[in-house]
């Protein structure tokens, strides 16, 4: 188990690989006034756009929307059904590989051609339209929002048939808030940094800006940021129930015989007590581990993956990894690997062989054995999952 390490006086590290660029954006974030106690940095800690992915951030009296991020409530689902690893033999995986393509749009700007393919969608639309009208949600920037509904986008966004260590069949999937959740996010981080400026703040970082409690801009951003999770959510639903109905298709059968599902965000704020005190807890790229709370931690693609049980350690911020987060940019993985070095570490897992998604070969992450050696104290692996299938967009 990795001990944990000092980077400040306000930031705490879980991770044993932790590169300089991750460890200054983190004591950058740390010197801002609000921080209390400490900034957590997850085992899966990498830099990203202003604050590091894999940062729990506690502040009291202010949010930062860049932060939170551009793909609001981005998570993971995960459902355990009735099969086996046995009742896959013989059946030609490639096959459920092309319905998955065909039922779920993927890549970025994919979207449904029509809402009414699945006829659980629609009370997810009606609910989410709801929801937008009771809480005053401006969705004039996204007119087509509701075909958003049910897409997986691209990057590290997947959907995967697994095995656990007992041979049992789970479906699992990782996706977000899609077109709607980027533009609603992107509104209020031009709104906190309009908010810094016209107040003269000054930022070692124009992602630090911030909106305060007590603020119309403020409480905007509250509304509409539980309005992009809930879409993110219910997006991560659609797909499942899409997935399920793909995979009993493929088995010859009416369902298949769910037995338990789990879905959680990794990319959100909400409030909290910490040290005694009200805060805004922020997890950027990190899950919430309290005692008891079941969780998702996926490895890279052709990785295994877990599924988790939270310890609630206080220090930690009663939070854990959400992945394995990259070592190697897009554009350093595509550099230095080839479509045959992917095949090679996909060790027989069905995918869409090719060159274009090089950039999420396992050796551009973390290895995840180690993300988890440095999450002992953070969680308890439940099932370890090892994918059959792996479903992606560009």
């Amino acid at each position: 188990m990795h001990a944990i390490s000092d980077i400040s006086g306000t930031v705490k590290s879980w991770a044993s690989l932790l590169d300089d660029a991750t460890r200054d954006q983190a004591r950058s974030l740390g010197e801002l006034p609000f921080i209390h106690p400490h900034i957590a940095l997850m085992p899966d800690a990498h830099a990203g756009l202003g604050s590091a992915v894999g940062t729990v951030i506690p502040t009291v009296g202010v949010v930062l929307p860049a932060a939170v991020g551009v793909d609001i409530g981005c998570g993971m689902i995960a459902a355990r059904t009735r099969y086996t690893a046995a009742d896959l033999e013989g059946r030609d995986l490639t096959r459920l590989r092309d319905t998955l393509e065909h039922v779920i749009p993927l890549s970025p700007g994919n979207y449904n051609k029509r809402t009414d393919r699945f006829p659980f969608t629609a009370p997810r639309l009606r609910e989410l339209s709801d929801l937008a009208e009771r809480h005053d949600v401006d969705l004039s920037h996204s007119p087509h929002w509701k075909v958003q509904l049910g897409t997986l986008g691209g990057g590290n966004h997947f959907i995967e048939l697994c095995l656990d260590e007992k041979d049992r069949v789970w479906m699992f999937l990782h996706s977000g808030s899609r077109g709607v959740g980027n533009k609603i996010a992107r509104v209020h981080i031009r709104a906190a940094q309009e908010q810094c400026r016209r107040e003269g703040v000054k930022l070692n970082h124009p992602d630090h800006a911030y909106l305060r409690e007590g603020t119309p801009e403020f409480d905007r951003y509250l509304r509409e940021l539980r309005w992009a999770q809930h879409f993110a959510l219910l997006n991560r639903e659609d797909m499942m129930d899409r997935f399920a109905w793909a995979l009993a298709d493929f088995m010859g059968d009416a369902d298949v015989g769910e037995v338990e599902r789990i879905n959680s965000h990794h990319n959100y704020t909400e409030p909290a007590v910490i040290g005694g005190l009200q805060v805004w807890l922020t997890r950027k790229g990190a899950i919430d581990a309290s005692a008891g709370r079941p969780g998702l931690i996926p490895g890279s693609m052709g990785a295994r993956s877990y599924v988790v049980e939270g310890l609630g350690n206080d220090e930690a911020l009663r939070s854990a990894p959400h992945g394995a987060g990259r070592v190697l940019s897009r554009t350093q993985a595509k550099k230095r690997y080839t479509a045959a070095d992917l095949e090679a570490a996909m060790g027989g897992i069905v995918y869409r062989p090719g060159r274009q998604w090089v950039d999420e070969i396992p050796a551009a992450y973390k290895p995840i054995d180690v993300v988890m050696e440095d999450a002992a104290s953070l969680v308890r692996i439940r099932h370890t999952l090892r994918q059959v299938v792996n479903v992606k967009g560009l």
